[in-house]
Parts: C-alpha cells; structure tokens; sequence
C-alpha cells in the first residue's frame, strides 16, 4: 500500500485516480506525526451490500437494524 501526505494527494490526484483504478491502495496522512486519516482504494466487490447469512438460524430467525443505527470502533472490538 502506497501512502501520501494530503498535499501530495491533492497535487497528484489524477494520477492517483488512474493508480487506484489499477487496482493500487493508497492511505492519506496528515501532520507532523504523519497520521492516517483515510484510504483511498478500488470498489471491490466486498463493499456492496450483501444479504445477511444467519448460519444454523437461516430461515428460522432474521435481523434487523434501523438507519440510525451506530457503533463505536471501542464497542465493536468490546474494548
């Protein structure tokens, strides 16, 4: 995974477009320490929406969330 500041993302964003439709990831860091703030990488497959599997429960029981459903990244790994 290729990784760029903002400003070198901002300044190469064309080229960073064709590289990521050829399949390249790129994460985008900020400030002095050079954080990630986000990535930057092809549609996949994987991030479209996809039916639910219940496993042993198929067909016996289904789940639900409403929209305004959210989690914290501490809640979801039970930190």
């Amino acid at each position: 995974m290729k990784t760029m500041t903002v400003g070198e993302f901002k300044a190469q964003f064309s080229e960073v477009i064709a590289q990521v439709k050829a399949g390249e990831e790129i994460a985008v860091t900020f400030g002095r320490k050079k954080e990630v703030v986000g990535y930057f990488m092809p549609q996949k497959d994987q991030f479209k929406s996809k039916k639910r599997v219940l496993g042993i429960l198929e067909g016996k029981a289904t789940a639900a969330f409403n929209e305004d459903f959210e989690i914290t990244e501490e809640e979801f790994l039970g930190l």
